[in-house]
């Protein structure tokens, strides 16, 4: 099975069509003689130069990896000269305002309310999920956090950007690409995905807030006035204009890989905002500063956490929905996601001025592509998995009947 393709921090679907189409061309072609075809093939590869073979497969690694690369880029690049995204870009207006602004109204454009309705049909699912994702994971990352900073296992900075990372709702596209993929419950998928967000956008900084304080450099009126007015309004603004005004969607819609790769920019460039101010930060002396060994510690911190969170809730499924193999799938992903989409500009929005925003962002760019290359690698065998309970399911209905 193809996995799939990172796009916008999320998945361009659009891409992934195309390239089903081709595929099912190609199938539908049947060559009179195979051996001749293989030899055929093998002769057209041989005739391309190897430098070209291998462009050609850096290209498609590029393309597969666009996201977490340029992330990497604009760390380093943030690292190499913090001024210029610290202050010469003036990121409180460009990154703060203006790119927060503009991915939250894509948000509002995208979120699909209409699925709301259909809260009902599996209700315990679906508060089982929402439950899961926002209280026990936070919940336990924040435990786990406190634990190791109090032995000094773990600098405060990471440990609270483990918990705003924790207490983020789940991605959108990701879990519904996965769950396709997988042979998953998608109705379940679309709604856990727009409730989610749509709760998160409330849920994350009453989360976040109650679980760290509210510190001396955080403004509790200012912070929900900020996130009110980046927030709250674009996606308000993105659903009103979904509603009411359909050549904007079917604008958007015509041109998603666009608008798609100009929302990944825009994560992009606020990332590279905050590492700036991080990097620059670190030079003046002001805040924690981030150690390479720190990074370390977290991507091994985070592995163990989302495969442990995977394993929990894949059990729990297995217990409370022990016939439900779609919903199981479903659940697996919507119950240990996050989303960096919301998440970068929600931290930024609530630790605009706070030295230490840096730190409270590296956790979450760990999680979100390290939840894609696992989700990516076990999709296959979720597959498998669904085909299998499905038709022993069928067959004990078939009796029954």
């Amino acid at each position: 099975m193809m996995a799939p393709k990172q796009g916008d921090g999320h998945f361009d679907e659009n891409e992934g069509t195309h390239l089903g189409e081709n595929d099912i061309e190609a199938r539908s072609y049947t060559p009179k003689d195979p051996l001749e075809n293989e030899v055929t093939s093998s002769s057209a590869d041989n005739d391309v130069p190897q430098h070209r073979r291998v462009w050609n497969r850096l290209c498609k690694f590029y393309k597969d990896n666009s996201f977490l690369i340029l992330i990497l880029c604009a760390i380093l690049l943030a690292r190499a000269y913090p001024p210029l995204g610290a202050d010469y870009l003036q990121p409180k207006i460009t990154a703060t305002w203006i790119a927060v602004m503009f991915i939250f109204v894509l948000a509002g454009l995208g979120l699909k309310t209409s699925e709301f309705s259909k809260a009902f049909q599996r209700l315990r699912f679906n508060i089982f999920v929402q439950v899961f994702n926002f209280g026990v994971v936070s919940a336990i990352v924040f435990g786990l956090s406190r634990f190791l900073i109090h032995v000094n296992a773990l600098s405060k900075g990471l440990g609270d950007g483990m918990v705003i990372c924790a207490s983020l709702p789940l991605t959108i596209n990701m879990v519904l690409v996965l769950t396709k993929s997988s042979g998953g419950d998608e109705a379940s998928a679309v709604f856990n995905a727009a409730f989610g967000n749509l709760v998160g956008v409330f849920l994350s900084p009453a989360l976040i807030l109650a679980y760290l304080g509210v510190e001396g450099s955080v403004n509790l009126a200012k912070v929900f006035t900020k996130l009110a007015l980046r927030v709250v309004l674009p996606i308000a603004i993105g659903q009103i204009l979904q509603k009411f005004v359909p050549p904007v969607v079917e604008f958007v819609k015509v041109h998603k890989p666009k608008f798609k790769k100009l929302q990944e920019y825009a994560l992009i460039f606020i990332v590279y905002t905050v590492f700036c101010r991080q990097f620059q930060n670190d030079d003046d002396g002001v805040g924690n500063q981030v150690e390479v060994g720190d990074i370390f510690i977290m991507i091994a911190l985070q592995f163990v956490l989302l495969c442990s969170f995977m394993v929990l809730a894949w059990h729990s499924l297995k217990l409370i929905f022990h016939n439900e193999p779609k919903l199981r799938v479903m659940g697996l992903f919507g119950c240990t996601h996050k989303t960096v989409a919301m998440g970068v500009p929600l931290i930024n929005a609530i630790y605009e001025d706070n030295p230490n925003v840096g730190l409270y962002t590296l956790p979450l760019l760990v999680w979100h592509p390290m939840q894609l290359v696992i989700g990516s690698a076990i999709a296959p065998k979720l597959a498998e998995f669904v085909k299998r309970e499905e038709e022993r399911l069928g067959i004990a209905v078939e009796g029954d009947e």
